[in-house]
């Protein structure tokens, strides 16, 4: 007889929603197999993620809501799941941005993770020692605060030099400033780009963002090499909103950011063979 293992859905997340599947699947009298069959994957996945092996996604626990007329619970689930799956360092910062009205960031290394296309932070996170797919899958969570009927006001100030590093090659940074251009388009979200010409800066010092809330106090965030760090300090926020007008003021226009960013994908990451491709 298989040993089946045994789960305490109070010990995480991830935990619950395998245990809840395997009780609903169960209660519906159907194997893992079988209800692979129905939602198109395989009953090995099924089991996986009845065993915390692996981390279900959005479009997974969707179909698992229609097979088992679940009235949406498995949806309601994943979003807190795929938080779960996020550093720990850095969960009560994804928390508060997900409540935030305004979010205002300035990026001097790479782009912000809310703008990140799936193969860009791919890229990104794969320098690290985790669990790279369920950080990816985490980050792409993150990013639905944009797609609601009202989403939070967001302004992005990029360093020129995140331009020009190339993140995972040529074509997963084309495909990174083509979703940038793309965001010009979004009445919610505005890029500017502070060019290598405005020389020393209000922000040398290194990247942070700025959240506002309806209902919360004003928080600063930062990071560092393995952590983050959110503060309240109302002396902290007046020195923040100072630095934050100042890069503003410095970065080229929403419209000449965007030329500028179309530029670059053509003359740097244009249609040609990556460096050392065989023809």
């Amino acid at each position: 007889m298989a040993h089946v293992q045994s789960l305490d859905p109070s010990a995480s997340p991830l935990d619950y929603y395998g245990w809840e599947l395997r009780r609903l699947r169960e209660a519906h009298g159907l194997k893992q197999g079988q209800l692979g069959e129905i939602i198109f994957c395989t009953g090995s996945l099924i089991g996986q993620i009845e065993t915390t092996k692996k981390v279900p996604t959005r479009d997974f626990s969707e179909r698992v809501d229609a097979a088992l007329g679940t009235d949406g619970l498995f949806s309601r689930l994943i979003g807190l799941v795929l938080r779960s799956q996020l550093p720990s360092w850095f969960q009560p910062y994804a928390e508060m941005e997900a409540k935030a009205a305004y979010l205002s960031t300035y990026q001097a290394q790479l782009v912000h993770g809310l703008l990140q296309t799936e193969a860009y932070a791919r890229a990104v996170l794969s320098t690290g020692m985790h669990d790279v797919d369920s950080l990816v899958t985490a980050r792409m969570e993150r990013q639905r605060i944009l797609d609601r009927e009202r989403p939070p006001l967001a302004w992005a100030v990029l360093d020129e030099a995140v331009l020009y590093r190339p993140i995972g090659g040529r074509q997963v940074m084309r495909g990174q400033l083509t979703h940038l251009l793309a965001l010009a388009n979004h009445r919610w979200m505005r890029v500017q780009v502070l060019p290598f010409n405005a020389g020393e800066h209000a922000s040398l010092d290194g990247s942070f963002t700025a959240m506002r809330f309806d209902d919360h106090p004003d928080i600063f965030y930062t990071e560092d090499l393995i952590s983050g760090h959110m503060t309240a300090n109302p002396e902290t926020l007046r020195e923040a909103a100072r630095r934050y007008a100042h890069l503003q003021a410095a970065a080229l226009s929403v419209e000449d950011s965007a030329a500028l960013i179309a530029r670059v994908m053509e003359e740097r990451y244009g249609d040609r063979p990556e460096q050392g491709a065989v023809a």
